[in-house]
């Protein structure tokens, strides 16, 4: 492909999403306006905003090389993501109705406003969202690096600088418009693709001839075995559950309903999206079973095989897959940065008239950390799972405890983060460990779980009602969400 086309038209795309930006942030005023989009996102551009972040860069590049190597195991990353977001929609919707801005703020809430969890639990998942937001770096640069030949290093500092420009500009009313039409883009990129690269491998009957007979096997269970496939649909239903972007939009949306329709919607449409990766990896092992990396399967079919033009619609695609996911972490760990970070060191929540001022600094500083960690990975698949057993099975296991079981304490919560990041870190420290069961999110959800249910019930109970909770942690954001214009 010539480079110089593709990075015009790459450049010009990443144009106009800056100038939407700009232009739908106009009346941003507030902090709740930059990190939350003052709490009215409807329907429609929820929606938008979900689909976009969940066709990120594990359902995109990731999937595909998975589909390349296991066949129809590709699904999997689809079909635990559907699962997830379904659960999120009949779980944690109504949470909607508390105004919390951040995961730790819900996750401190469940435990009588419990400071020592805020605040652990802000930390962690600040680093989820570096950690997310360096998958999405890194599969964005490995796409860029192949389309135009350049090194890999260079191009992941060019993604992560295409996607911030927008969010520093505009913030999180920009992410979700932008996000809004990357699904566009890249849904008909993605079902272009897969009719085309199908065609051109020779049609379903030659693309399914030349697959290894395990990866066509149900949901390719006989190639990756069931407890791996298990363990893949697990824990990207947990990673979605545990998201700190997928809890900001329930706490932006306009309404308790407005977030669960659009979580339940998402669900369905994502669902059916799971096949599409799985089939262009195939198609791309039909056209060249060689491939020295599994990730590459998709910008091989998008350079060595379709036509320019729809070539470089695809590719954009792709890259719009990365960059709504990475501007939707890039968001939301800024928004944990100014709501609880900010507080442990500080003492207080940010001055009103500095809160849109220091996000932007902000943005910029947890971009070029998660560029940093994007560095030290080449592939994605093993960078997410890894990172959402260590990091988020404690995180999921005290937002589910502590929706559902009122005993659920602060002991209790900090006993699920331990169990769970230490069940993960055994894992992966034992000599076959992370081969026998795929990746440690079974294990760490069941000591996280179990140290959860033990570590409330040997402890005593907390004093502080769920009413007197709320008052507190909602006197603590009262500053932050006036409704006063912010001094530029």
């Amino acid at each position: 492909m010539n480079s110089t086309i593709f990075l015009s038209a790459f450049s010009l795309y990443i144009l106009f999403l800056i100038g939407l930006g700009w232009w739908v942030s106009r009346k941003q005023h507030t902090g709740e306006d930059f990190l939350l989009a003052g709490r009215g996102l409807p329907l429609l551009l929820l929606m938008g905003t979900t689909v976009a972040t969940m066709v990120g860069t594990g359902s995109s590049i990731g999937a595909v090389g998975f589909g390349y190597e296991n066949g129809w195991a590709g699904t999997l990353y689809g079909i635990g993501g559907a699962t997830g977001i379904l659960l999120a929609a009949w779980w944690f919707a109504p949470v909607r109705e508390y105004r919390f801005m951040t995961m730790s703020e819900e996750l401190s809430y469940y435990t009588g406003a419990s400071r020592v969890v805020k605040n652990v639990v802000g930390l962690l998942i600040f680093l989820a969202c570096v950690g997310w937001l360096g998958a999405h770096i890194l599969g964005g640069g490995m796409y860029l690096a192949w389309v135009v030949d350049i090194d890999i290093t260079v191009a992941k500092v060019i993604i992560a600088l295409g996607f911030s420009i927008y969010i520093v500009i505009g913030g999180y009313r920009a992410v979700v418009w932008t996000d809004t039409i990357q699904v566009i883009v890249l849904f008909f990129g993605f079902i272009l693709m897969v009719i085309l690269a199908i065609k051109q491998s020779g049609g379903w009957d030659a693309m399914i001839a030349v697959q290894n007979v395990e990866n066509i096997s149900f949901l390719g269970i006989q190639k990756t075995g069931g407890l791996h496939a298990i363990s893949l649909a697990v824990v990207i239903a947990v990673g979605v559950l545990a998201t700190p972007s997928f809890r900001q939009r329930i706490y932006s949306s306009e309404s308790v309903s407005a977030a669960r329709k659009s979580f339940i919607w998402s669900g369905g449409i994502y669902l059916l999206f799971s096949f599409i990766p799985a089939l262009i990896g195939m198609a791309a092992f039909a056209m060249n079973p060689e491939l020295d990396n599994r990730n590459f399967a998709f910008p091989f079919l998008a350079i060595e095989v379709l036509p320019l033009s729809i070539g470089v619609i695809v590719l954009i695609a792709g890259l719009s897959a990365t960059m709504s996911s990475a501007s939707s972490d890039a968001i939301a760990g800024v928004t944990i940065l100014m709501r609880d970070i900010y507080v442990i060191f500080k003492g207080e929540i940010p001055p009103r008239e500095k809160v849109v001022f220091y996000s932007r600094i902000a943005l910029v500083v947890v971009i070029a950390f998660a560029l940093l960690m994007a560095l030290t990975s080449d592939d994605i698949i093993t960078y997410i799972t890894n990172m959402i057993a260590m990091v988020m099975s404690g995180m999921f296991t005290c937002g589910l405890l502590g929706r559902f079981w009122p005993r659920f304490n602060w002991q209790g919560a900090m006993g699920a983060i331990i169990g769970g990041f230490l069940a993960s870190l055994a894992v992966l420290l034992t000599d076959g460990g992370n081969e026998y069961w795929g990746n440690p999110i079974i294990p760490s959800l069941v000591v996280s779980i179990t140290a959860g249910y033990f570590g409330s019930i040997l402890t005593p109970e907390s004093k502080i009602s769920p009413a007197a909770a709320r008052k507190i942690l909602d006197d603590e954001r009262e500053r932050m969400e006036s409704v006063s214009r912010i001094l530029e």
